[in-house]
């Protein structure tokens, strides 16, 4: 088979998965679980960026927390903020969801630097978790209700 410009269809992507398969899955529509995903990451951007802010300036000039400098909370606040948002961009695949979960653990461990960030952490972690179950359950019962109305429709 043949896609645009002749190119066959069924020789494998870089993931593994055939040109067919990955033209199916970009043009499928998003999931509710991924929806969820970017929408709070999204949310957390923005925290994190105040929160690295906020640890910048509470840092005093000779160094803050384990000797870091001062200027290493917002280094760090960038680099967890870089990750989100390629997080946020690579959620068609499965493993980006672990790589979420990774993002919830730093912005968890940012506590050790300022205690609020335990609260921001386990706050933003509650939310991951109940979006990923919810999302998963109702992404599972939409594949279901398609299935079985193309069942009846045939």
């Amino acid at each position: 088979m043949s896609g645009i410009a002749g190119e066959p269809t069924d020789l494998p992507t870089p993931d593994g998965e055939s040109r067919a398969e990955a033209q199916a899955a970009a043009s499928a529509p998003r999931s509710v679980r991924a929806s969820l995903a970017s929408i709070v990451l999204g949310f957390e951007l923005l925290v994190v960026f105040l929160a690295s802010l906020v640890i910048w300036g509470l840092t005093p000039d000779d160094g803050g927390a384990f000797g870091l400098p001062r200027w290493s909370a917002l280094v760090a606040g960038g680099v967890v903020i870089v990750l989100m948002i390629a997080t946020i961009g690579l959620l068609k695949h499965r493993w980006a969801y672990a790589l979420g979960w990774a993002v919830q653990a730093l912005i968890l461990l940012a506590g050790f630097l300022n205690a609020g960030m335990f609260f921001i952490g386990a706050l933003f972690g509650g939310i991951w978790a109940y979006c990923m179950i919810v999302g998963e359950r109702i992404d599972r019962e939409k594949a279901a209700a398609v299935a079985a109305y193309r069942k009846e429709h045939e």
